[in-house]
């Protein structure tokens, strides 16, 4: 998100040089630089013991494609706390260890997406409303079903690779 007007008092922001980051938008009446902001979010291949990688499908996203299981910090909440929570609530597993991967900056959506490796012992899924199917994918087939070069398929292809 890019400011224009102060988001605590409405005033228009002017540029002002700030050190080495250049010209950054400023309220001079609550005399505060605003930088530009994103949301934070985690990404993680869930996988199991069989080496297969759960995808999901969100038809909302791809009708074609499937993705990774994804969420939205909240306040509060930890990367790690996030990811956790956001597998169990999208499709009902329980993570066993979780490892970071690494983050992906999501231009297009003003998001930072931290991707993790979480591993999971297999058992049915349970799906939240806004999937609408999952699937166990052994590593040979998954990158076939998801959007090439995305990233999701950039963070199944480095766990893949690192098994």
């Amino acid at each position: 998100m890019h400011f224009t007007y102060c988001p605590h008092c409405g005033t228009k922001l002017v540029g002002h040089e700030i050190g080495d980051e250049g010209i950054i938008p400023f309220c001079e009446s609550c005399n505060v630089p605003l930088w530009d902001m994103f949301t934070t979010c985690i990404i993680a291949a869930v996988v199991n013991e069989y080496n297969e990688v759960a995808l999901l499908r969100q038809n909302y996203v791809s009708q074609t494609k499937y993705v990774c299981v994804a969420g939205i910090m909240k306040l509060g909440e930890s990367a790690e706390e996030t990811a956790i929570r956001e597998i169990k609530e999208e499709i009902g597993q329980d993570v066993e260890t979780l490892e970071f991967i690494r983050s992906y900056p999501y231009e297009k959506k003003e998001m930072l997406m931290l991707g993790f490796k979480a591993t999971v012992k297999k058992k049915d899924f349970t799906l939240s409303k806004e999937v609408d199917s999952v699937e166990w994918f052994p590593f040979e087939e998954a990158l076939s079903h998801i959007r090439e070069g995305g990233i999701a398929w950039q963070l199944v292809k480095t766990v893949m690779e690192g098994q």
